[in-house]
């Protein structure tokens, strides 16, 4: 795919007003409204008078438009930030340190900035108390393991789960498990219990050999991608109840992704997807705008034969497609990036907003001992509500997108909002051609 269909959905995907977006599919023309991220067919008259409004930017115009159109009313989304939700999700860091040496960690290998640490048992079982304390027959909760490199803490990580499991079960709460680990310390034991816990497991994959060792070496030096697949090839082999996804962190040295997609999916791999990296500790391998244009030109590639393969009946599991489809045909809308009733818990028991925020204030929200700060979080969902961020309330992707990774946007700010708005416009497109030949994903 050519840079130059990058640049036209970079340039479709502009934001000109916050209210509604236009898309032309070739085979149709349609309108999304931002509020409540709602798609319509749209006549040519009713087209033409949108695309004049928007294109002169004249946001009274389209508010006028939409009333007319029956498209107006209480918005789905207002400006009152969301209250402190039960907690629903926690990951551990379990091990704060890590036997590979990244060039760009956002964990710093796997410290954080510290002392390489462990967690302790009793932290870890106060962790899933916490996390199962008031739950309810058939509530759903989410339980993840990261680092650092989880499985550097092994009898932890397993000990946890099953007094989560067997709390759990007493509770008829409905648990599911996750890990992000490098891959490196798998053992058929962990395949056996990770199966039998039906763990979604995402390994940590950079690309094909040669770029994969260059960006994700062992400590010494060494490349880590035979150990890597050597040591995941057996689970990928077992998983029935487990799910082994492969995430690939896109640096300006990776990005040939279609080529990356078609060998993970070769190898067995359930998905496989893309994340651009956009803050790295040292500012080492971050993506810059011309980095991101080339990659969303590769994101396009693969969404291409995404829609091929699917018309054709066939599964091609490209889990970036794959999640917006979902989120267009629900019609996601949301004033937060990510759920608010998760947290991240550190190796000494310290809560934070997420796993990236570990060991950093500007994500603290308490700590095991004194608890959860419901006034710092409410504080936290008051600040970074969409609407209260720039660009994104002129933005009429804001709902879809959330306005980006917390961590990120307040490490960075905001460099790839051109290419999240050109790869929605694509999304918006693919979704118009497929729906209707195809059933959806639910």
């Amino acid at each position: 795919m050519s840079i130059a269909e990058a640049r036209r959905c970079m340039d479709a995907g502009a934001p000109r007003v916050p209210q509604a977006h236009l898309v032309d599919t070739g085979i149709g023309r349609h309108l999304l409204v931002a509020d409540g991220s709602r798609l319509f067919d749209a006549d040519d008259g009713l087209h033409g008078a949108f695309a004049d409004a928007i294109g002169a930017g004249d946001a009274a115009r389209v508010a006028g438009l939409l009333r007319d159109a029956g498209l107006d009313g209480a918005p789905m989304i207002d400006d009152t930030p969301l209250a402190p939700p039960p907690v629903r999700a926690l990951s551990l860091a379990v091990a704060q340190k890590c036997n590979l040496g990244c060039t760009y960690c956002y964990a710093q290998q796997g410290e954080f900035g510290g002392p390489a640490r462990s967690m302790e048992i009793e932290v870890a079982l106060r962790s899933v108390d916490l996390l199962l304390a008031g739950a309810a027959a058939g509530e759903r909760y989410n339980l993840a393991f990261l680092g650092g490199e989880p499985l550097a803490n092994r009898p932890v990580l397993r000990a946890a789960t099953t007094h989560a499991a067997a709390l759990a079960q007493r509770k008829d709460a409905k648990l599911t498990f996750s890990v992000t680990t490098n891959g490196t310390l798998l053992d058929e034991g962990d395949a056996a219990f990770l199966e039998e816990h039906g763990f979604a497991v995402t390994v940590s994959l950079d690309g094909t050999r040669e770029v994969h060792d260059a960006l994700r070496p062992f400590r010494g030096g060494r490349g880590s991608f035979d150990a890597t697949m050597r040591r995941v090839r057996p689970l990928l082999a077992r998983q029935r109840r487990t799910q082994v996804s492969a995430r690939v962190t896109v640096t300006p040295r990776n990005l040939a992704l279609r080529e990356t997609l078609d060998a993970f999916l070769a190898e067995g791999f359930h998905s496989v997807g893309f994340s651009p990296m956009l803050a790295s500790p040292t500012g080492r391998d971050e993506m810059q705008a011309d980095d991101l244009e080339a990659m969303l030109a590769e994101m396009i590639d693969c969404g291409r034969e995404y829609e091929r393969r699917t018309l054709a009946g066939e599964r091609y599991a490209f889990a970036n497609m794959a999640n917006a489809l979902r989120e267009i045909a629900r019609g996601t809308h949301r004033p937060y990036p990510c759920g608010a009733g998760y947290l991240g818990v550190s190796a000494d028991g310290a809560l934070s907003a997420c796993h990236r925020f570990v060991g950093d204030e500007d994500g603290a929200m308490g700590d095991l001992s004194a608890g959860i700060d419901d006034a710092r979080r409410a504080r936290w969902l008051a600040e970074r509500h969409v609407h209260v961020q720039q660009p994104c309330a002129g933005c009429w992707a804001r709902y879809l997108c959330g306005g980006g990774c917390h961590h990120e946007v307040i490490h960075r700010g905001r460099p790839a909002c051109d290419y999240s708005r050109g790869w929605l416009h694509y999304c918006l497109e693919a979704y118009l051609r497929l729906s209707g030949r195809i059933e959806m994903p639910a």
